[in-house]
């Protein structure tokens, strides 16, 4: 898988956020096929930084309803990464 298809968009939250400054902890959209050692090659490839660790979370998709018809959200995986304390991104 290339490294640019494991990372589909960064999570920017207030949660987020507040973790990015004092945790150096970053959330990432990734494919649902990416391991945890192929989001942290990504990641230090597109950024340029040093990943300690990645933690992972697949969210299922909620369900909504349009009248009738009852349907669900997509799932998806999160992932969470830890820099090292001299590094960081400029996106968050």
């Amino acid at each position: 898988m290339d490294d640019y298809n494991v990372i589909i968009r960064p999570l920017i939250t207030e949660q987020g956020m507040h973790f990015a400054n004092t945790k150096g902890a970053y959330s990432f959209e990734v494919n649902k096929r990416a391991n945890k050692t192929q989001i942290k090659n990504a990641v230090e490839k597109i950024y340029n930084v040093k990943v300690q660790k990645v933690r992972t979370a697949n969210r299922k998709g909620k369900q909504r309803r349009r009248g009738k018809a009852i349907g669900e959200t997509s799932s998806w995986k999160k992932a969470i990464v830890f820099l090292d304390p001299e590094f960081h991104i400029d996106l968050f």
